[in-house]
Order: C-alpha cells, then sequence, then structure tokens
C-alpha cells in the first residue's frame, strides 16, 4: 500500500484533534510508487498454459525456451508471437525463411517485425535494434545459442541490454536455446539469469512422439509441478485429460 501524508489526514478527527488541525505541508507528501511491471502478466498465447501460470509471463522477463533441434518447438515459438506485437531476432536462418515457415503453421501470428542479425558484430546489431522496442512487445531471440557462443564479456552484455530494454518496455522476451549435442557452457549462465523456463521434451521410444512441456522455473510467481503434455502438429494444443498409468 502507498503512504503518504494525504491518506494519513484523509479519516475524521479524532477526539485530540479539531477540524481546524493544520495539515502537513505539501512538501511532506510523498509521490506515488511506480507500479512495480513484474506484477503485471503477459500472455503466452497457449490458453491452458497461461491459465496454469495465474495469466500468463511477469512483464519485464526474460523466458528460456530450451528444446531439442530436432523437435516441433517453432510452434511454440508461433504461439508467442500472438498476443501482442513482436520482434523476431533470427541469427541462423534467413528473414523470409523464418516468415515462411511462420505462415506455413496453423496459427494466426498477425505480422511479427522479422530481423535477420547476421552482421560481424551480432550482439552490438542486435542490442541496436532492440533500442526501437515498443511498449508491451515480445522478443524473440532464435536462436539464443548463437550469443551464448559469444565470450562471456559480450554474452553478459547482451543480456544485460535486454534486461534494461524489457523493464523499460514492460515487455518479454523468449530465448530459443537448442538443447542438442552441443550445448554451450553459457548455458548454465543463461538459465540462471533467465526468469522463467520452459522446457520441452521430445521422446521418440515408443510408438508415438510425446511431447512434453516442463516450467522449472519461475520468478514472481509459482512454478508448475506437473508438466503439459502437448500435441504439435501443425500448431500447439495441450492435452488436458488426465494421464492412465
Amino acid at each position: 500500500m502507498t503512504w503518504s501524508w494525504v491518506t494519513a489526514y484523509s479519516r475524521a478527527p479524532t477526539r485530540l484533534e479539531s477540524p481546524d488541525t493544520p495539515r502537513p505541508p505539501a512538501s511532506f507528501i510523498q509521490p506515488h510508487q511506480k507500479d512495480n511491471p513484474m506484477s503485471t502478466r503477459l500472455p503466452t498465447g497457449i490458453d491452458v498454459l497461461d491459465n496454469r501460470l495465474g495469466g500468463g509471463v511477469p512483464a519485464g522477463s526474460i523466458v528460456a525456451l530450451s528444446a531439442p533441434p530436432a523437435s516441433q518447438a517453432e510452434l511454440l515459438l508461433a504461439e508467442f508471437v500472438v498476443p501482442r506485437e513482436t520482434l523476431y531476432l533470427t541469427f541462423e536462418r534467413p528473414a523470409a525463411v523464418v516468415s515462411a515457415n511462420i505462415e506455413r503453421t496453423n496459427v494466426d501470428t498477425g505480422e511479427p517485425t522479422i530481423q535477420a542479425v547476421d552482421s560481424d558484430e551480432p550482439i552490438d546489431e542486435a542490442l541496436t535494434v532492440l533500442d526501437d522496442l515498443p511498449e508491451r512487445s515480445t522478443v524473440v531471440v532464435d536462436s539464443h545459442s548463437a550469443i551464448e557462443r559469444a565470450e562471456r564479456p559480450a554474452f553478459l552484455e547482451f543480456m544485460a541490454g535486454l534486461r534494461r530494454r524489457l523493464d523499460n518496455t514492460g515487455s518479454l522476451a523468449v530465448l530459443h536455446c537448442l538443447d542438442g549435442r552441443d550445448v554451450s557452457p553459457l548455458r548454465d549462465s543463461t538459465e540462471h539469469l533467465a526468469d522463467v523456463i520452459f522446457r520441452l521434451t521430445t521422446d521418440t521410444t515408443g510408438a508415438t512422439v510425446e511431447n512434453r512441456l516442463a516450467v522449472p522455473k519461475f520468478r514472481g510467481g509459482r512454478a508448475l509441478t506437473e508438466t503439459l503434455k502437448l500435441t504439435l502438429t501443425d500448431r500447439v494444443a495441450v492435452d488436458t485429460s488426465r494421464d492412465i498409468a
């Protein structure tokens, strides 16, 4: 609760006071404190997941989406684009390829801004592009493994710069972290700095392909104690039926 002299003297006078009791001078009035952006939830675009997370992910959050390269994780990225204006930074695939792949999904993504980052100084270029990040928007970094290949000081510079821009705009970032055969030593730092971790696993050992999404870390909220079973075809569907052992 924000407390100030105004609220303290807005009640009726007590027996020890009179209506003529002087109020404190204006210089004593405390300014209203700015709302904490982390108290605002931004939906992910996946309704069942948002319901489990209490409305979505806190504004200003960095989300690390860890997923195998041989999975349909890009469908999750397409869903994250839906709720609001999105800046999609692609570090390894041409912008035209990313755009075409998104359009081929069965997801109404609108028109995200897709920017290829392919200069010799990718971190500097990415931070420059992020200077124009709109309010209450989404940033997709695909894949974040390209950032993790940088030297540690440059990696930390990117993460700090991204954090500042998210805080200033009340936005959300999703880092697509490839969980394959060649994982960067900086992955631990990525997951430590991230506020929320979405971990997609794909099991192909049985007769069917089984995808599950775990949320083992959630700053500013409650992590999920159970995984979500996903059907990933041309869009994301969550199986809400109870699994039978």
